[in-house]
């Protein structure tokens, strides 16, 4: 029987909710297809910060590194400043692990409202793809004058050929592999950042050459951002730097319903290191600890991780399993305007997983 190691880390707010949920869900993959999961906890997160004044131990990364994969339920709490957490856990594993591709699904599901007007199920049906080790986030700067009237921050986005074309070649392959519309489009905002943007539109036109097969759209991201409301259904695959692809794939959360349907993966996929897969939806603290957090994101993402650890059948039945919950409209979460509870939504998709 094939056992498969996963490092759980809960974390913060809702995640220590929707994680087990998730879990619940991949124990009766287990049962059904005849493999085990051995799931490593990790209790750390905020409380570990409060404790020891970081959010996980200095030996983190080689306790994580033997592992299949990596399931994360949330990072960030109210009395934290956000850069903390997210320097202090996610950022650190994404690239310890070089997890340079960030894979967030859009799919409008039958029985799902969208807040735009015109789109019905299955309408909407694109991947945000998000480099994911340096861009924006790479954070290369510091302070001088630090806390002082004259204070000086300096930040500094890093771009590198070789980060751009393996992003890029990712995206190009992931639409060469989609049932989809076979078209990547680039996101920049090359006009008012002259170098390291303009890199990156040359970078993808160099690329795309390669797949003449492949339509191609270049978008300026705030005309990305219009057109994710105007016409969703025209995208595909979408590619862009950590920055822009981080704030168009939270618009693309929304307009399939909501960020409770918001599952993500960070992929080596080289796969020299363990990926990670977690929920968009982050802690939500204004609703933690009540019982009535979404926890498909978190089912979602644990699909994408059944995908990646090459079980293609199992993670079909898992997304299968959602559909027919959503569908059937009977058991939802108060985010999807329904009144049931988080264990309640879990317990319909292990039902419809037969």
């Amino acid at each position: 029987m094939k056992t498969f190691t996963i490092a759980v880390i809960a974390g913060d707010g809702v995640g220590t909710e929707v994680v087990p949920q998730g879990k619940r869900v991949l124990e009766a993959i287990a049962r059904k297809h005849g493999v085990t999961f051995a799931f490593q906890d990790f209790d750390w997160g905020a409380e570990h910060y409060f404790r020891w004044g970081r959010m996980m131990p200095s030996g983190a990364i080689d306790l994580l590194q033997p592992c299949d994969a990596i399931f994360l339920g949330a990072v960030g709490h109210p009395e934290i400043p956000d850069h903390t957490t997210l320097n202090g856990l996610l950022l650190p594993i994404r690239r310890a692990f070089d997890q340079y591709a960030n894979v967030r699904p859009a799919y409008l599901y039958p029985g799902v409202q969208s807040p735009l007007a015109r789109p019905k199920g299955g309408d909407i049906d694109f991947v945000v793809v998000r480099e994911n080790t340096e861009g924006e986030y790479a954070q290369v700067g510091g302070f001088v004058y630090q806390h002082q009237p004259e204070e000086i921050a300096i930040q500094t986005s890093v771009f590198t050929r070789r980060g751009i074309e393996r992003i890029v070649r990712f995206a190009f392959d992931l639409a060469v592999k989609r049932n989809g519309k076979k078209r990547v489009a680039s996101i920049t905002k090359s006009n008012a950042q002259g170098y390291t943007l303009v890199l990156w539109d040359r970078v993808f036109e160099d690329v795309a050459a390669q797949y003449p097969q492949i339509e191609t759209e270049s978008l300026l991201v705030d005309a990305a951002a219009m057109n994710f409301i105007r016409r969703p259904e025209s995208f595909d695959v979408v590619v862009g730097s950590n920055l822009f692809a981080d704030i168009l794939s939270d618009i693309s959360a929304i307009i399939v319903g909501s960020m409770g349907l918001a599952a993500s993966a960070n992929l080596d996929p080289l796969r020299r290191f363990p990926s990670m897969f977690e929920p968009v939806h982050g802690s939500a603290p204004d609703i933690a600890g009540k019982g009535v957090v979404n926890p498909l994101a978190s089912i979602l993402s644990a699909g994408m991780m059944l995908d990646h650890l090459g079980m293609a059948e199992a993670a079909a039945g898992v997304e299968k399993a959602v559909a027919a919950v959503l569908a059937e409209g009977k058991v939802r979460t108060p985010d999807l305007g329904g009144k049931s509870s988080t264990e309640e939504v879990t317990s319909a998709v292990i039902e419809a997983l037969g």
